[in-house]
């Protein structure tokens, strides 16, 4: 069974830093792209970054300063450092991610649980 597992989460000050980790568990054939997408409160859920496999980002326009998505592969692991961070920053942060979990079926997204992050004094 696939399960995304993410940690990093909790309540930081403005100004402040935090680093989000998800890992890939389970037996699977491949990762394709990964990603973190937050949900403010009250809001819909949006993009923050995403890396290819190469290494190939992108992020949001309201973050692409303060915050670095990168991934370990060989650990099936990505990350995202967020600095500077803001009471606007504060939501619930999911990562995903397309896998292939044989080679025989067809590549499908797979999301953690989500982990909160809170900004404020």
């Amino acid at each position: 069974q696939v399960q995304l597992v993410e940690s990093g989460g909790g309540l930081v000050q403005p100004g402040g830093s935090l680093r989000l980790s998800c890992s890939v568990s389970g037996s699977i054939f491949s990762i394709n792209d990964m990603g973190w997408f937050r949900q403010p409160p009250g809001k819909e859920r949006e993009l923050v970054a995403r890396i290819t496999t190469n290494g190939i980002t992108n992020s949001a326009e309201s973050v692409k300063d303060r915050f670095t998505i990168s991934r370990d592969n060989a650990k099936n692991t990505v990350f995202l450092q967020m600095n500077s961070l803001k009471p606007e920053d504060t939501a619930v942060y999911y990562c995903n991610a397309r896998i292939r979990v044989t080679y025989w079926e067809r590549e499908l997204v797979y999301w953690g649980q989500g982990t909160q992050v809170t900004v404020s004094s």
